[in-house]
């Protein structure tokens, strides 16, 4: 029996590349813990012994005599990428009765990728936001919560806390309701400004440059926590807290002095085929999209946590 013929070939490369070059503006989760690629599913990543790190060994070199060795210091541990990923069914008939110049296909494997992508950023959320994963942290509660404009001082907190470290954090990462109450406060606006003034915002370019920060990254994501038939219950993937981590792009697993990243192998898997079982009567085609990675914390003691920064 021969396979139903689609109104139009099917574009796999196509479907390959919306898939791999699919992204989401409004996902931090790759800019907080950036992706690192590993050639295999199991990997060593180095965690870091930061006692270690800031002992200077004797550097000094005799006329005949050998340098003294050094060697990459922390414990290397190993890992594995997990997979994920989904399924879509695309009928025949919608293929059929697609627009000119829309490919059902691709149009489904970018959904498919759009829910892989909001997954990995709900727990790149509860890892940044677990307070476990910080060696420094505070929770804040009552006066002392930014969300409270007579008694708290954001600025006074933070400076404070970004000298903790040995390594001093350079990125920042809120949710959307505490970047906004932040960026609202009277005392950060008088200490971005300079010049006395409580009204108004301040914007991330402006905060970061006054807490010498690389970058503030604002999670704005919603998920949905009902079960599937509920009626739905939108929340913020990420929640009332603020993560000050010392963030580097590192090249390899086995070498990196950062809070954490990322472990990506391969690149992400894109394919469809065609079923009977597939969409009706006339069957369909099944759309595959996912990839596989690991979320590891490397450097708990390279940040420091804000619990319940707000109210």
């Amino acid at each position: 029996m021969t396979t139903p013929a689609a109104p139009y070939p099917i574009n796999v490369p196509l479907i390959q590349a919306v898939v791999i070059a699919y992204s989401n503006r409004s996902l931090i989760a790759d800019a907080i813990m950036p992706r690192v690629p590993v050639g295999k599913s199991d990997f060593k990543y180095l965690v870091q012994n930061m006692v270690d790190q800031f002992t200077v060994p004797d550097t000094k070199v005799g006329r005949k005599a050998k340098p003294n060795q050094v060697e990459s210091v922390g414990d290397m541990l190993t890992a594995s990428v997990v997979d994920y990923g989904l399924d879509e069914i695309v009928p025949l008939e919608d293929i059929a009765n697609a627009p000119e110049g829309v490919d059902p296909l691709a149009t489904a494997a970018e959904f498919v990728m759009k829910l892989v992508l909001l997954d990995r950023e709900v727990r790149v959320a509860n890892t940044v936001f677990n307070p476990a994963n910080h060696v420094n942290k505070v929770t804040l509660s009552g006066t002392s919560q930014w969300s409270d404009y007579t008694s708290s001082d954001p600025i006074s907190a933070i400076m404070t806390a970004l000298d903790s470290p040995v390594m001093r954090p350079n990125v920042l990462t809120l949710g959307r309701a505490v970047w906004t109450k932040l960026a609202l406060h009277p005392k950060v606006i008088d200490y971005v400004n300079g010049k006395g003034g409580t009204s108004g915002g301040v914007s991330r370019e402006q905060l970061a440059n006054a807490l010498e920060l690389e970058e503030i990254l604002v999670g704005d994501a919603f998920v949905n926590t009902a079960r599937r038939g509920q009626p739905m219950a939108l929340q913020r993937t990420w929640g009332k807290h603020a993560a000050f981590t010392y963030r580097e792009v590192p090249s390899d697993t086995s070498r990196s002095t950062t809070w954490g990243f990322t472990a990506q192998q391969g690149e992400r898997v894109a394919d469809s085929d065609f079923g009977k079982d597939h969409g009706g009567l006339k069957g369909g085609y099944r759309v595959r999209a996912g990839e596989s990675v690991k979320e590891l914390v490397t450097a708990p003691d390279l940040s420091y946590f804000f619990q319940n920064a707000i109210a």
